[in-house]
């Protein structure tokens, strides 16, 4: 890892009606298109949309690192964010996120280590740490046989 601060560039571009285009160094064009709860087409990524992969994407990043460095043996985590949208005070604002973690675990992992990784995953991810919005994580652990059968599932 690189020393901070790290310093992220995004070039915007839209016209008066339509999408937006969304530039960044050696990342492909994205665009994207206001929700449909605000008037868009509803069929592109939206900033809401986008804040909300965010964070689902950064806990699966978040949660390799803690398994790595937890020697936490795992075969997949799916990741359910839902993100709610509302007026604080007359600012439209993110005020909650969900996380639904589903993590798949050999069985010879220790599931309470796994329940661990995932909180700290959660207390750890960036994205969701800059947000002021409350966050709560709901895990499930799956614990899978040799052959990625579930045996099991824990819920926490």
């Amino acid at each position: 890892m690189q020393e901070l601060p790290h310093l992220y560039r995004v070039t915007a571009e839209g016209a008066i009606e339509g999408g937006v285009e969304l530039r960044a160094d050696r990342l492909p064009v994205l665009s994207t298109a206001p929700p449909a709860e605000f008037g868009g087409p509803g069929d592109r990524w939206s900033p809401e949309t986008l804040l909300v992969g965010a964070v689902a994407d950064c806990f699966i990043l978040t949660f390799r690192a803690v398994a790595r460095a937890s020697r936490l043996p795992w075969t997949s985590l799916q990741c359910r964010v839902a993100g709610t949208l509302d007026r604080v005070e007359r600012v439209t604002q993110f005020t909650r996120v969900d996380i639904h973690a589903r993590l798949s675990v050999p069985a010879h992992a220790d599931p309470e280590l796994a329940r661990r990784s995932l909180e700290k995953a959660e207390s750890g991810c960036l994205i969701s740490n800059s947000l002021k919005a409350d966050v709560h994580l709901d895990p499930e652990i799956d614990v899978v046989s040799c052959d990625f059968e579930p045996l099991m599932a824990v819920a926490s």
